[in-house]
């Protein structure tokens, strides 16, 4: 198989089940674990630190962090310190975040757009240990710097639904986070992104994860078949990470672990 593989631990599973399913994705070979940050239900930032001190291999990934609901100076303190615990396993993600949530906390926006983009460009200039000045819409930063920027800047994910935010991804991210498994539609995104990229003048190749969703209870005898199915049928449409998630009646993403074991 040649895309990197990874589950969702669902934050409906309360954070005190996360260590088990970190337990038994480092012991299978999976490549990623991803979180969600779900309002009003886990926070991403300390569910992941955790997941990576009980874990030596596993690369784990935010899938998102939604921007309207933090500061682009403290996201990218928050990134690099996390960065720097645990170098090169360490995967953020950014994104609009659930509209009515952010309308229902007070942090909703005229304009997602262009919110993401001002936080997205502030936060990369900061992971890259630049002194930024801002003075957009919504992002205001006056000579502001880390002192501890990651030595090993992690991938920087952007996601998205729509070809203005896959082209903001191209053009600032280091990829996208796709939540559509049609393989049209992935092969569309895949375009989309690559040339957003070149338009920007970036060297290099955004990477393309794509979240699939499977009940393990239907048809348990016949989910390794349906995964490596999925897996290839998306890897062909030119998906590099393809994640998924448990939606039957239980969370719990350790069946589907097992099942994908076989196929790494």
């Amino acid at each position: 198989m040649s895309a990197t593989t990874g589950v969702i631990f669902l934050p409906q599973s309360p954070p005190e089940d996360l260590r088990g399913v970190v337990e038994a994705a480092e012991q299978s070979g999976i490549h990623e674990l991803w979180l969600f940050e779900d309002c009003f239900l886990e926070g991403g930032l300390t569910a992941s630190t955790a997941a990576l001190s009980w874990s030596q291999n596993l690369r784990v990934a935010i899938g998102l962090l939604p921007v309207p609901l933090r500061n682009p100076a403290v996201t990218a303190m928050e990134i690099a310190t996390v960065a720097r615990l645990f170098p090169g396993r360490f995967v953020p993600g950014l994104g609009h975040g659930v509209l009515d949530w952010m309308r229902q906390v007070g942090a909703g926006v005229e304009s997602p757009m262009t919110l993401l983009r001002e936080h997205t460009s502030a936060v990369r200039d900061l992971l890259a240990g630049k002194t930024v000045n801002a003075s957009g819409r919504y992002v205001r930063l006056d000579d502001v710097a880390l002192d501890w920027p990651p030595a090993e800047v992690p991938e920087l994910l952007v996601g998205a639904r729509g070809r203005r935010t896959v082209a903001l991804a191209g053009e600032l991210g280091d990829g996208v986070v796709l939540d559509s498994d049609d393989a049209a539609h992935v092969r569309s995104v895949r375009t989309q992104l690559d040339d957003a990229r070149a338009a920007a003048g970036r060297d290099g190749h955004a990477r393309l994860v794509v979240y699939t969703g499977t009940d393990p209870a239907h048809d348990p005898s016949g989910l390794e078949t349906r995964l490596a199915e999925r897996f290839a049928q998306l890897t062909d449409a030119g998906a590099d990470t393809v994640v998924v998630l448990s939606t039957g009646d239980s969370p719990d993403p350790r069946p589907l672990i097992e099942a994908i074991a076989p196929l790494l």
